[in-house]
């Protein structure tokens, strides 16, 4: 725990919001920072939600324990919804959200593994390897038995796939750069992963979130990743569960150990020893997105989303700010050559009254940029655009 760097980056942001209101209460903060959603849930899922709970309340419906692994027909409807029954409903596991599934796939890998990281990216692949002990000795804020690949626009924020490791974390996606990879891209990622025995851990949680056809939104799009790779999504930002949980966990039969033996055996193990399965309530309401009604509101809101992206890319344009994302991500990432990350939130958090994310809280390679996030309301978006070109940040 010692190891792990001052605070984790979303509860700082947090405090420094606090102590700007401590000292102006009467400030109106616009969030632009963290990803989480702010439009209510769609009605559909809503009734789904109600229904179930009503339910719970009578002998007929009422329900305990299930199975940990996940509601029979939920399962069966990832498969066939999201995968088109090329994953099998025995290969997904239903949870709480991608961040618990990372963190129990964390628990059973270990600390005697050797990871690789996108940098930057998201903060828990590699605070949770802290916390597990999965890093050796630091330095700087690294860890030697934490290789970080560098993703800059100067690479099109894919990393040189050079160093072997046992895990590779790796999300398009990408939060926080908002870059998408291409199916060229997946298929060098996942060649390597053969060639090394690595196992690929891909956070896929923005993959709804992609509009161009062309690129990817599973890692078993591309052929052999099933041999290598295990992938985690939820429907936090495709339906706005941040609030809800619910999640899964794809883990295919043929990814094995270097003995023989299946993943599937010991994340079953895992699944059915540390976790007690997903909110029955919440399970019905899943099934709910997955309909044909459902899914169409789901994509409302998730256009919805994007035109905030639009909105914050268009201003970062007219300010002359480089940026990145916010195409086939609700993220933006934007460039401030020779500032640093956390003066530029600070300059943004104490003159405009917006928060945005520091991306040198997302690793080395951040730093210098900030991210946007496009969960907000519209109208807080257009108004959180127009306070930062009113203080003009590029020209000081």
């Amino acid at each position: 725990m010692e190891k792990l760097i001052s605070g984790y980056l979303f509860p700082e942001i947090n405090k420094r919001k606090k102590a700007l209101l401590e000292m102006n209460p009467k400030a109106k903060i616009i969030s632009l920072g963290i990803g989480n959603t702010t439009q209510p849930l769609t009605s559909h899922v809503v009734s789904a939600l109600k229904e179930a709970s009503v339910a719970m309340g009578t002998k007929e419906g009422y329900s305990g324990y299930g199975d940990e692994q996940g509601l029979p027909a939920l399962r069966k409807k990832i498969s066939e919804t999201l995968y088109n029954g090329t994953i099998g409903a025995d290969e997904v596991f239903i949870s709480d959200g991608a961040k618990c599934d990372i963190g129990r796939l964390q628990l059973m890998f270990g600390h005697d593994v050797s990871i690789a990281v996108q940098d930057p990216s998201y903060p828990v692949y590699v605070d949770g390897s802290v916390i597990i002990g999965a890093t050796g000795k630091s330095k700087d804020g690294q860890f030697e038995k934490i290789h970080y690949m560098k993703c800059l626009p100067e690479n099109d924020f894919f990393p040189k796939l050079e160093k072997k490791t046992d895990l590779i974390y790796f999300c398009s996606p990408n939060n926080p750069t908002g870059a998408a990879s291409t199916r060229e891209q997946l298929n060098e990622l996942v060649e390597f992963a053969r060639k090394n025995n690595s196992i690929i851990i891909f956070d896929a949680a923005y993959s709804e979130f992609i509009k161009d056809k062309k690129i990817p939104k599973t890692i078993f799009d591309i052929e052999g990743a099933k041999d290598v790779a295990i992938e985690v999504n939820s429907f936090s930002k495709t339906a706005g569960f941040t609030g809800v949980r619910l999640g899964w966990c794809i883990v295919p039969k043929g990814l094995k150990y270097s003995d023989g033996s299946p993943v599937i055996n010991d994340w079953n193990r895992i699944m059915t020893t540390v976790f007690n399965g997903a909110s029955n309530i919440v399970q019905k309401a899943g099934l709910a997105i997955l309909d044909k009604k459902g899914w169409k509101e789901t994509k409302k809101l998730i256009d919805y989303y994007m035109k905030n992206a639009e909105i914050i890319k268009k201003g970062l344009d007219e300010m002359g700010i480089e940026n990145y994302g916010g195409v086939n991500a609700p993220y933006v990432w934007a460039r401030f050559p020779g500032k640093k990350s956390w003066d530029v939130f600070s300059e943004m958090l104490d003159n405009a009254h917006v928060v945005t994310t520091p991306g040198s809280g997302f690793g080395p390679a951040g730093e210098g940029f900030i991210r946007f996030s496009s969960f907000g309301n519209k109208e807080d978006t257009i108004e959180a655009m127009k306070r930062v070109k009113e203080i003009k940040i590029m020209k000081k």
